[in-house]
């Protein structure tokens, strides 16, 4: 296969697609609500769901027996369960505009799935979570002009109180246009129990899947930055956790231009896990709820089994892509209650 990323390396390489955040980083909040909106008539979609503790609305509508074929948005949002209620915001205003499904003369149903990551408590304040009002501002930015180009990533949105394995993690994105020109692209909110780096070398994971140059800009840390770090980096060498670790979860968004099924998208979903599993260790953990959403925008025919392969090999790579600029895009954080170096504040000499 002949890749290279797409003109934004981010999900809104997908045409049809748009990004917009709300994030809450002052007056006792550290969280936000990330939002992915179609076009009017939606996209098809599928999810896959693991780990011991997903947050998740609406994902059973997404299962190929059921009858809904187009969401017409979804939501990433941090909050834990309470930043569910921003799905609502979204809703309100795409109704508002007389976006989504007609169930009958006149009703409007936006379809708007969503999960959320635990990020509870992390500002020093734990009632303050996302409500309707995030959903609408996320919205209302994935409209605005800055909604089409080139998604904005790190601490920001959902990201914005995220963690991953002991230090700041966030939001990353990815794309890969394939020889054919399909293009594939990757959302992923990293805020996970286990490493998105590795806690003998320092190396990022998602790094080994990069594309031409992409994390030229990279190399391998020093024995003494290495030396410096164990204290911040949640993967033990045994396996074991620091208690007030324990809580997380990854949640994300994979989606092509080609015309593919519901149980193609689930497929991609699932698949989209592999890609986590690649460049978080470990993953999937009983304290994640890590759930991963696909979609397609159909701007070009159904894949045949050959492509549809391809497509799902590039996939799992583009996700693995998204959670290394998600750890590498993240800036540090200190709030009353935790403090959360980024991944360079850790190892100044990877950056070449």
């Amino acid at each position: 296969m002949t890749l290279k990323p797409g003109p934004t390396n981010s999900l809104t390489d997908l045409v049809g697609l748009r990004v917009g955040h709300y994030t809450a980083d002052t007056d006792g909040f550290l969280t936000g609500t990330t939002v992915i909106v179609g076009e009017a008539d939606g996209f098809v979609a599928g999810v896959d769901v693991r780990g011991g503790g997903p947050g998740t609305h609406e994902t059973d509508l997404l299962d190929p027996i059921n009858s809904v074929e187009r969401v017409h948005a979804i939501v990433l949002g941090g909050g834990s369960a309470f930043g569910l209620a921003a799905i609502s915001g979204v809703q309100d205003a795409m109704r508002s505009e007389g976006r989504g499904l007609e169930v009958l003369p006149g009703v409007i149903v936006p379809i708007v799935p969503g999960a959320i990551v635990f990020d509870l408590g992390r500002s020093g304040v734990v009632n303050s979570t996302p409500d309707a009002a995030f959903g609408k501002k996320a919205y209302e930015d994935a409209k605005s002009a800055s909604g089409s180009k080139k998604v904005k990533t790190g601490t920001v949105g959902a990201g914005t109180g995220a963690m991953a394995g002991g230090i700041k993690g966030g939001i990353g994105s990815a794309s890969v246009v394939l020889s054919d020109g399909t293009t594939i692209a990757a959302l992923i909110v990293l805020n996970s129990v286990g490493s998105a780096l590795n806690s003998k070398t320092g190396e990022v994971y998602g790094i080994a899947y990069g594309l031409g140059n992409e994390f030229a800009h990279l190399g391998k840390p020093s024995a003494a930055d290495l030396a410096k770090a164990p204290g911040h980096i949640a993967l033990l060498d045994n396996g074991k956790f620091p208690e007030a670790l324990s809580l997380n979860t990854t949640i994300g968004f994979v989606g092509t231009d080609v015309a593919l099924t519901k149980a193609q998208c689930k497929k991609l979903a699932g698949i989209g896990q592999d890609g986590l599993a690649r460049s978080i260790h470990p993953v999937h953990s009983m304290f994640d709820g890590d759930t991963i959403f696909a979609g397609s925008t159909a701007k070009n025919p159904s894949p045949n089994p050959a492509q549809f392969h391809e497509i799902l090999t590039a996939a799992a790579d583009c996700v693995s892509r998204a959670v290394a600029h998600a750890l590498l895009d993240a800036t540090a954080v200190r709030t009353p209650a935790i403090t959360l170096p980024s991944y360079l504040d850790l190892f100044p000499s990877a950056k070449i």
